[in-house]
């Protein structure tokens, strides 16, 4: 690797929210692995103290295979001894003043002495997501890290993970463009972000008083974020809730160098430290699952559409070259996407073929012993994805369900079996509309020409490209595997 990144991790100290997250923990473990000479790492995760915290980055970060590269390159033994020298566990909250660090003082003033570079990848990833949960991590999380950021002493770089999607539903080539503050998709109306939460505190209280449950009052709460989301351009409450983030760090911070990550559709990883590791079921790994148990029997994708896709080792690769790319660069604020769309293109329609092929040749074995076959039907429109679901289900459940009062001990359960999975569907569908008909191409040039500045150097080859990428040697021997190898046979 080109020197001036090994030197650029070495003695620095670096804050990393979100610890226990996918993303983030590629990120410690590429660092650790790249640089054990890093001088500290903290991070912060939810837990009531420090000893919580310690227990749940064990368990949710060292403890998995991710790790088992570097535990075999060092040995057990030094490996536990570099993250006890290196790692310092944070029990905290981004949604709280001083990311409720406040509680050790000692700790905290600890932290604003040594801290160089803070990286935010910590995030409410639910599209539906209760809107208060989502403004307090996604849009306030941020704008309270760059708070602490500012006090810190020697703060040189603040790196927010965001997501490509804060881009709505436009179409065509995607710029890497900052937000304006208050700015809005639909030019309608401008977005308040005060009145936001002051919107969300007025109606808490409002189904308080009214006596609402605490599940009436999620789904609400998830009503409201959707509603908001709509009102200005989003289509729904994560992407408009890390937009109004991305909005209030550019417009308050001041001298502090800014980068904000624009990561695409994340899955496995491609290489690093070794191909197919995933946690839990990604975005689009619950289409592939539904897919190989013949759950999913039609869906709505524009099979022409370019699915735009981004192994989580190039995400954590590019977060690492951009932070040394512009670490005290006073006052810049520079977008980064991270994807696939512009170097390398891969359709729906390809995937499925992909898909097809894979669990054909390797079915998944029904209850009765026999292979699930699948047979999806696609439909490019959502005119007629609901013409089709209502004839073909929608129609025979509301038959069945008349049926059921007149039969109820013989088609009782056989209506709650369909009708949860029909549901389970249309949730998926309803969701997923605005991504699998998205006709937008995301612009990575900023990373591109980072990558032929050092064309040729160790830097070169750690922000790669995806252009060499096989879409189909990786979803048939990398993801998918991997998904069946570390998600489903657990």
């Amino acid at each position: 690797m080109e020197p001036s990144c090994v030197q650029f991790l070495e003695n620095k100290t670096v804050l990393v929210t979100g610890a226990s997250g996918f993303l983030a923990k590629v990120f410690v473990e590429r660092v650790l692995r790249l640089q054990p000479k890093v001088r500290r790492l903290y991070l912060l995760v939810r837990a009531s103290d420090n000893k919580a915290a310690k227990q749940r980055l064990h368990s949710e970060v060292f403890e998995k295979d991710l790790f088992r590269v570097l535990r075999k390159n060092v040995g057990d033994e030094c490996l536990n001894a570099l993250i006890s020298e290196k790692v310092v566990p944070i029990p905290g909250d981004i949604s709280l003043n001083n990311m409720g660090v406040i509680r050790d003082s000692n700790l905290l003033q600890d932290m604003m002495q040594e801290i160089d570079i803070i990286v935010n990848s910590a995030a409410t990833t639910r599209f539906d997501e209760r809107y208060d949960v989502a403004l307090g991590i996604n849009t306030f999380g941020p704008l309270n890290i760059l708070n602490f950021a500012k006090k810190c002493a020697k703060p040189q770089l603040l790196l927010h993970v965001s997501t490509a999607y804060v881009c709505g539903e436009r179409s065509g080539l995607i710029l890497e463009k900052p937000f304006a503050m208050g700015e809005s998709l639909n030019g309608k109306n401008k977005v308040d972000i005060d009145a936001e939460m002051l919107l969300v505190e007025q109606k808490l209280k409002q189904l308080k008083k009214l006596g609402y449950s605490e599940e009436e009052t999620k789904q609400a709460m998830k009503d409201l974020g959707l509603k908001r989301a709509k009102l200005y351009g989003w289509p729904n409450t994560y992407v408009f809730t890390k937009a109004m983030g991305e909005m209030l760090i550019g417009y308050c911070r001041k001298s502090m160098p800014i980068v904000i990550i624009r990561p695409t559709i994340i899955t496995s990883t491609f290489s690093d430290p070794f191909p197919g590791w995933i946690e839990s079921i990604k975005t689009i790994d619950s289409v592939i699952v539904s897919f190989r148990k013949g759950l999913l029997k039609c869906f709505l994708v524009d099979d022409m559409a370019v699915c735009d896709l981004i192994p989580v080792d190039m995400v954590a690769n590019a977060m690492i070259v951009t932070a040394a790319e512009h670490s005290r660069e006073s006052g810049s604020h520079t977008i980064y996407h991270v994807g696939s769309s512009y170097q390398n293109p891969v359709m729906y329609k390809q995937i499925y073929e992909i898909l097809n092929r894979f669990f054909l040749a390797s079915p998944l074995l029904g209850r009765n012993g026999l292979p699930i076959v699948p047979n999806v039907k696609i439909f490019p429109t959502m005119a007629r994805f609901r013409v089709y679901t209502s004839l073909r289900y929608k129609l025979p459940l509301q038959i069945l369900r008349l049926l059921r009062l007149i039969f109820p001990s013989q088609l009782g359960e056989k209506y709650e079996v369909h009708n949860r999975r029909f549901n389970i569907a249309m949730r998926m569908v309803k969701l997923y509309r605005p991504y699998v008909i998205f006709k937008g191409i995301f612009d990575d040039r900023n990373l591109e020409r980072l990558r032929i500045k050092n064309e040729g150097t160790e830097i070169d080859k750690l922000i790669g490209s995806t252009k060499c990428i096989d879409w189909e040697d990786y979803f048939m021997n990398i993801h998918i595997r991997g998904l069946i190898t570390h998600v489903l046979k657990k």
